[in-house]
């Protein structure tokens, strides 16, 4: 799969994650769909994986989400998202995504606790779901997107 038009896809999650607190499902399931039909017909992900590396990513994918889910600290967009990864991509790419995903949170939480208030009223409005004093959860998608790319980066 060309990386332009997964980084594409994670860019419009993201987008709509940060301004609306949730995905479309046409962005998640949609796509999902897409790479099950593409997984089933070519026996490969879209990112290149074998089929049942797919498998395992879709697995692994949902490990890591439903608990959050079930806790009420991932949205079922998060989860939609992360299982349409798995099935793009394979289990190395969707464990650093996660391992990036948190680490670029932390680092968000770390210098927006501090910072927050010195942000322009307009950004602080543009980005408030991803405001570090907000309870419950957060927008997960841009650090998805982040995780991916530090992922690549690291990997290629």
């Amino acid at each position: 799969m060309d990386a332009a038009l997964l980084f594409g896809w994670l860019t419009l999650c993201a987008a709509q994650d940060i301004h609306q607190r949730r995905i479309a499902n046409l962005l998640t399931l949609g796509v999902a769909a897409l790479a099950l039909a593409y997984l089933l017909a070519t026996g490969s992900t879209w990112w290149g994986g074998r089929a049942a590396q797919g498998g395992w990513a879709l697995l692994l994918a949902l490990a890591f989400t439903l608990p959050g889910y079930a806790m009420g600290r991932m949205g079922a967009g998060d989860v939609k998202l992360m299982a349409a990864l798995g099935l793009l991509t394979d289990p190395l790419h969707v464990l650093g995504t996660f391992i990036g995903a948190g680490a670029t949170s932390l680092l968000w939480f770390l210098l927006m606790s501090r910072g927050w208030a010195y942000l322009g009223p307009g950004l602080r409005t543009q980005l408030r779901h991803l405001d570090p004093q907000q309870s419950g959860h957060y927008a997960f998608a841009p650090f998805a997107l982040l995780g991916m790319a530090l992922t690549v980066l690291w990997i290629h």
